[in-house]
């Protein structure tokens, strides 16, 4: 198969300031999915999709292609990764490349590994779907939570709750943001990223650290900097 990783990296970050280059233990977070779709070997094309020149130097720098810069309407707070996705891939055929795959790989996630995506690509294959995406397992099931009325009152949950060990409970997982590999289909008139008869990865929880705080990015900080959190399991 011809498979392209794209990596999502636009500027301009409201919550955390430049957080697709912000520094952790020495390293921007756009270059840990660079490395790890490096690691995998598995892409004829490593592809980082920016808007920002200053990106697309770091990105460079790191190993990734970045043969042209994202559009303005695609840079918006309200385009999705998809339609820049349909764009990265219109723009490769329009140059004579076509693949077989795309592997969404979001900078937010840098605790996952080059042996996660090898992991998620054998899924992919082994299960012959169209869409893998990873999850992770919730730290809490959502059986024991609640929404609360303004005077706090517990009762209705209390009436509701059984004193069930958490043992017994039904394993409930969460998309980690980590990877999307979807199958493409190329028409006269359009491509299309297929999304239909969707897998599950299942990914360890202390790789699945999604940043969108100073909180996650401290987190994940202190976990990519011990090793043995790391290990592929």
């Amino acid at each position: 198969m011809k498979n392209i990783a794209i990596i999502t990296a636009r500027s301009g970050s409201k919550g955390l300031k430049d957080k697709n280059i912000k520094v952790m233990n020495g390293k921007p977070l756009l270059a840990y999915s660079i490395d790890a779709a490096k690691e995998s070997a598995l892409f004829e094309e490593i592809m980082v999709s920016t808007d920002s020149r200053q990106y697309a130097d770091i990105a460079v720098e790191y190993g990734a292609s970045v043969p042209f810069l994202r559009s303005a309407e695609n840079s918006s707070d309200n385009a999705s990764s998809w339609d820049t996705v349909l764009e990265v891939l219109g723009k490769y055929k329009e140059m004579g490349r076509e693949f077989d795959t795309i592997c969404l790989l979001q900078p937010t996630s840098p605790l996952r590994t080059g042996n996660d995506i090898v992991g998620a690509y054998k899924l992919f294959q082994e299960k012959n779907v169209n869409a893998v995406t990873s999850v992770c397992e919730v730290d809490h099931s959502p059986l024991w939570t609640m929404t609360l009325d303004d005077d706090r009152m517990l009762t209705d949950f209390r009436n509701r709750h059984t004193d069930v060990p958490r043992q017994k409970l039904e394993t409930f997982y969460r998309i980690n943001g980590a990877i999307y590999i979807r199958k493409i289909e190329y028409n006269a008139d359009n491509i299309r990223v297929k999304d239909d008869k969707e897998c599950a990865f299942i990914m360890d929880k202390r790789r699945s650290v999604d940043i969108d705080s100073e909180f996650d990015f401290e987190l994940a900080k202190i976990l990519s900097s011990e090793k043995y959190f790391l290990c592929y399991e």
